[in-house]
């Protein structure tokens, strides 16, 4: 940190927005917001100025940044969804999509919480009833030559 030492708000606005995460250079923050009526993911220039980007498109919740900063993941549901982000001057962001559906086959109602594991290869999940609590816990495999397959990287 540099200069002075001061906290200051980032966001302040009549709506509900949480669970900010850096971006692995620290230029961008990505939050969920409930503007729009429901919990959608942006991103936006930290400690800014500049315009917000809305990265989910059906709703969205939990943002994570890929190791590399180039991928932004986000739950809806079970489902967690992944979206190329390319990072310049501003934002540019692939359409999200489906990466996983987290918990198929069992009870679990929504994806709780989770993260990308820092090697890149790996999501560590908790899945469950919120009301009920969590009490299941999977590791992904091979997750990257999945995104691969369904997250296009445009170089633009």
């Amino acid at each position: 940190m540099e200069g002075e030492r001061k906290a200051f708000p980032f966001l302040q606005t009549p709506f509900w927005e949480g669970l900010g995460r850096f971006s692995p250079d620290g230029r961008w923050m990505a939050y969920q917001s409930d503007e729009s009526g429901r919990p959608e993911i942006y991103i936006q220039p930290f400690p800014g100025p500049g315009a917000k980007v809305q990265i989910s498109t059906d709703g969205g919740t939990s943002p994570v940044w890929g190791s590399g900063g180039r991928e932004l993941f986000f739950a809806n549901g079970r489902k967690v969804m992944a979206a190329s982000i390319l990072a310049g001057a501003a934002i540019q962001a692939s359409k999200p999509a489906l990466l996983f559906e987290a918990g198929k086959g069992s009870e679990a109602k929504e994806l709780i919480n989770y993260d990308a594991a820092p090697d890149g290869q790996r999501f560590v999940l908790l899945l469950g009833d919120v009301a009920a609590g969590g009490t299941e816990v999977r590791v992904v495999l091979n997750w990257f030559e999945e995104l691969k397959k369904r997250v296009p990287t445009d170089e633009r």
